[in-house]
């Protein structure tokens, strides 16, 4: 395997996990706490409930760009506030998630596969949208 080829094969690998952990705690919100908890758990921490709509949204369907490599440097950037927001969110239960109410390293770590992500873009082994790459460029 060539540098080239390792590089498109580490996009893939981390667009594809990062994109399906994203999926999948959006839908955790969706089917498990509802999106009615979600909303009021996100009022409860003082934040307003519209946040939590973006928050589902920016999840699964940031999860899926990422999967699918759309748009990957600019989806992999938006997804860091999200992050960002689940470290405040987590910062006061320790640092391991595994503690009670989960701890903050996760989501510093999954903060820091997206700033890679960003850096690495797409790699060859994802689905091309002529109109995106034109429109964004070298964030498509």
């Amino acid at each position: 395997m060539n540098e080239q080829n390792g590089s498109d094969v580490a996009a893939l690998v981390l667009r594809v996990t990062s994109g399906a952990l994203f999926m999948a705690h959006g839908l955790l919100k969706v089917n498990v706490f509802t999106i009615a908890g979600t909303v009021g758990y996100f009022e409860s921490l003082g934040l307003p409930g519209l946040l939590a709509y973006l928050t589902i949204f920016a999840e699964i369907a940031g999860g899926a760009a990422l999967i699918l490599g759309v748009a990957t440097r600019l989806v992999s950037m938006a997804l860091i506030p999200v992050l960002l927001g689940a470290v405040w969110v987590h910062s006061g239960n320790g640092w391991l998630f595994t503690g009670e109410g989960g701890g903050w390293e996760f989501p510093v770590f999954w903060a820091a596969a997206q700033v890679a992500i960003a850096f690495l873009g797409a790699g060859k082994f994802a689905v091309r949208i002529p109109v995106l790459q034109k429109t964004l460029g070298q964030f498509a």
